[in-house]
Parts: structure tokens; sequence; C-alpha cells
């Protein structure tokens, strides 16, 4: 199944049901008043976090969700029956903004939250309701309300507790596979990951009730002019806004003009750029490929500079799990203090 992070929906909710004009017509009763009932009420549309979802793939073939309409009211003071609420179902983390107004609705962000996105109209009231003493014979009767009509963006941004970034093919898919049961393709190539990816990492024994687990998501590379769009950047970032720390992944590519410093630098140039308060979460620095010399070479140069910012560079590798568990336990440490 594709993943899909954005998508655009129309929701009508359903209209209430007439109000009926009626007048009782029983033996006896030569003078029965009026017995109009009321139109029943229409049907919600309502959204659904479904935590079984992971994109909005599902929405993209709707050209339009449509609740039913409430039905009329009838003689003999019988209401209308009142229309079902439709379910829309979402991933959890999926925001909702209404097109017209560019107004934020909601945010879905726990298992079964719902949120009435649309409501259905009410149901005119019948001709009963409507009789005085001047007029006890009202033959008249209120149409049903409106239901109201949206035109959605929703965007989804996945739940989790630590953001990896860095450039493309500096590890962070491998990382994540070492580290969880996600399985990212992995290649030797820039933009290997074109969805972000999540994995629970598990540390510690659940049985003995000292275990510990946190999520990880790992977002495709950012380039430079990723908070202005460049390589989708914006949509990769956003993905981000949910974690509460941040993993920056740096390492010595080789490439004239480029240095783990200098990388580190244009990131967070990006990522203040995208938001300022996403720029102050707390972060974790490491070099990845500690396996290969050239970066073990790179890092003793590189970690004095990251000590004058005040920052302690950490080596890793995930292919040989160098540095891993003891990168895991920091991580944990970082969250659960």
């Amino acid at each position: 199944m594709r993943f899909i992070d954005e998508c655009e929906l129309r929701v009508e909710a359903g209209s209430g049901g007439k109000g009926a004009v009626a007048f009782r017509r029983e033996k006896y009763i030569p003078f029965g008043g009026p017995a109009g009932g009321d139109g029943g009420r229409g049907g919600d549309v309502v959204l659904l976090a479904d935590s079984g979802l992971g994109t909005l793939y599902d929405l993209i073939h709707h050209n339009a969700v449509r609740a039913e309409a409430g039905g009329n009211g009838m003689g003999k003071d019988c209401y209308g029956r009142a229309a079902k609420d439709v379910e829309v179902r979402v991933p959890v983390g999926t925001v909702v903004y209404d097109v017209d107004t560019q107004e934020k609705l909601c945010e879905l962000t726990r298992p079964q939250e719902r949120f009435v996105v649309a409501k259905g109209g009410q149901g005119g009231r019948g001709n009963k309701h409507f009789a005085t003493p001047e007029d006890r014979a009202p033959r008249h009767a209120e149409p049903g309300e409106p239901g109201e009509v949206r035109h959605l963006r929703l965007e989804l941004k996945v739940m989790a507790d630590v953001g990896l970034l860095g450039f493309p093919n500096v590890g962070k898919s491998t990382f994540i596979s070492a580290v969880s049961r996600a399985r990212p393709k992995v290649a030797d190539y820039p933009f290997t990951t074109l969805v972000p990816h999540l994995g629970v990492v598990t540390i510690g024994d659940f049985r003995t009730g000292l275990g510990r687990s946190f999520v990880v998501a790992d977002i495709p590379g950012l380039i430079p002019g990723a908070s202005e769009g460049a390589g989708l950047g914006i949509r990769f970032l956003r993905h981000l806004d949910r974690t509460r720390l941040l993993l920056h992944l740096i390492t010595y590519t080789g490439e004239e003009g480029r240095s783990p410093l200098e990388d580190y630098h244009v990131i967070r140039r990006e990522l203040k750029a995208y938001s300022p308060e996403l720029a102050r979460r707390p972060e974790v620095v490491a070099m990845t490929k500690a396996d290969l010399p050239e970066v073990q070479e790179a890092y003793a140069e590189a970690k004095p500079e990251f000590d004058k910012l005040g920052i302690d560079l950490l080596l890793l590798s995930a292919a040989t799990h160098q540095g891993l568990s003891e990168l895991v336990q920091y991580l944990a440490e970082r969250l659960f203090i």
C-alpha cells in the first residue's frame, strides 16, 4: 500500500427531515387539532482515529463522504427517524484543516478519538408546534435544516518519541533496522527512504516489569532548501513535529565542500527555518559508519569541533552494532528522566 500523508476530502452531513402538516382524524373527534410530527435529525460525518491505519491512502479515492438525511415527519404525531452518523477512519496523528477558511479543526492524537467534522441538520417542526388560540389549525411546518458541508485537508504527522534526521545516505534506515523490527529499504545511494518509517525500540525485560519501549521515526533525508520544500522537505519535516527527542546522524562522505560539522549546520539551519520550536527540542548527535577507517579518522577531527559547541558527539556503526546499545540506552535515559 502506498504511503499517503496528505489528501483533500469533501464531507456532507445529512439534512434534517421536513416537519409534517397533519390533523387528527379520529371517530368522535370532529375538530381534531394539528398532529404533524417533527422531521428527524440528519446524520453527522465523524472522523475516528484508528491505530490500525498508518496512511491516508484509503481516502484519496473518495470524492465526497455523505451522510443520510433525516426522515420526514408524519401524521398522528409520528416523528421522522434520525439518520445514522457516518464514521471515517483516519490514522492516529491526523491533523484536519478547513480548506476554505484555513482553520485547523482538530488533531486526532489518541486511538478511538472522535471529532464531528460536519454536523447534520436539525429536523423541521411539525404543524402542531404552531397552533395558537387564533390559529388552531396551522397549515405550515418547518423544512429541515441543511447539513454542514466542508472541504477538508487532512495531513498525517507520524507519532514517535525520537525523530531521526540528517542528510540522505547517512545510515538512518540502517540504524532503525538495527534497533527495531522495522525494515525500510537500505541501499548505498541518496533518497533510499522515500516515506517515513516507524520502529519500536525495546530495552529491558517486560516480564520483570523493567522493560521500556519507545518509537523512532525515520524520515527521508533532508537537503539544503528542505524548509522551503526542496526534495519535499516540508512534508518530511512535519513528521518530526510530535517527537520529543531528535537524533541527528552525520557521517564522513569524502565529498568536496562537505564535512560532518558543515552537514550538521546545514540541517540545523533548515530546522530553524521550518520551525524554531522544533529546533529547540533536545538533540543527540552521532556519527555513523564507524566500521570505516576514514570515518574513524574524521571522528577524531570532528569531536573537538563539536565539543566547542557543547555537543557530545557519539560514534556508532549500525552495521557492526558498535556503540549501538550504548546509544539506545542513552536515548531511553533522555526520554524517561
